[in-house]
């Protein structure tokens, strides 16, 4: 005897019934393996040269509000953390990168203290330098240089730096000719500026640097945690609050980075081979 042939509704119960167990298989799955991505991703978050670039841009803002009323103690806080946040940057870094970065935080430095508690040309809220402003110009630098290295800036590289060009030249001539304070100091750093667009080693890292200092700039000045004076020492020149071309500066920062970023690695290579062989090993 053969069984009887299964009825056409029974036939589709099945099918729906089968269909609906895989869904339901699948859906009980996704989530399980959504919380399998989710650490690849941010793994690969942290692997990424850009990574520089979202954190400096977070946390500098952040501590600039935060700087806002701020003692001196926790201003010193504020200091080590970003000091810990730029060394753990650079631990990604290759020992070039690592050794530019020190070479634009000493000479940096060397700069802030110049013009600001010696000239006073620009004075900080407590007539300091702020802890956190040595590594802040590691991790704008830094920054600067992710944003210079992305393959998107590179393969636009000419629209880009034609942008900068434009945008800066808008903002020194309004500097110039239209703002309610002078600002000459400005349009001489857009000419530096446009000297290392034209001659520099890498356009694309001033296309960075000019945006992250202008955005920066306007920040910091807008908080009140800089102000600069309307003129120089000598009276001379007159300067904008901030100044428009800023990111200018940043190309000098940059050429010394260049010049004595490479000696200096090989001057502690050299020194390291010594006493090895000095030791034996």
């Amino acid at each position: 005897m053969h069984d009887p042939a299964p009825s056409p509704s029974a036939a589709i119960l099945e099918i729906v019934t089968a269909e609906a167990a895989a869904t339901s298989t699948s859906v009980l799955r996704a989530p399980f393996a959504a919380r399998r991505s989710a650490p690849l991703r941010l793994a690969g978050w942290l692997r990424s040269p850009l990574l520089p670039v979202p954190v400096t841009l977070t946390w500098v803002p952040l501590v600039l509000l935060l700087d806002r009323g701020a003692g001196i103690w926790f201003q010193r806080a504020l200091g080590l953390g970003t000091w810990l946040l730029l060394l753990s940057l650079l631990r990604r870094e290759t020992p070039l990168v690592r050794t530019q970065v020190g070479v634009v935080v000493a000479f940096a430095t060397a700069v802030e203290y110049t013009f600001s508690p010696l000239m006073g040309v620009y004075v900080y809220r407590l007539h300091n330098v702020p802890a956190f402003v040595p590594p802040g110009h590691g991790l704008v630098y830094l920054c600067a240089f992710a944003i210079g290295r992305a393959a998107w800036v590179v393969a636009h590289r000419r629209p880009l730096m034609s942008a900068t060009v434009l945008v800066g030249g808008a903002y020194a001539a309004w500097g110039l000719f239209w703002s309610p304070r002078l600002d000459v100091l400005g349009a001489f750093w857009f000419l530096c500026l446009l000297g290392f667009l034209r001659w520099g080693r890498s356009g694309t890292l001033y296309v960075g640097a000019f945006v992250v200092v202008t955005y920066l700039e306007l920040l910091g000045t807008g908080l009140g945690t800089w102000a600069w004076q309307t003129h120089d020492p000598t009276g001379l020149v007159a300067i904008g609050n901030p100044p428009s071309g800023a990111a200018g500066g940043y190309g000098w920062f940059d050429l010394a980075a260049v010049l004595a970023g490479p000696v200096l690695l090989r001057t502690i290579r050299t020194a390291r081979n010594g006493r090895s062989r000095s030791t034996g090993r």
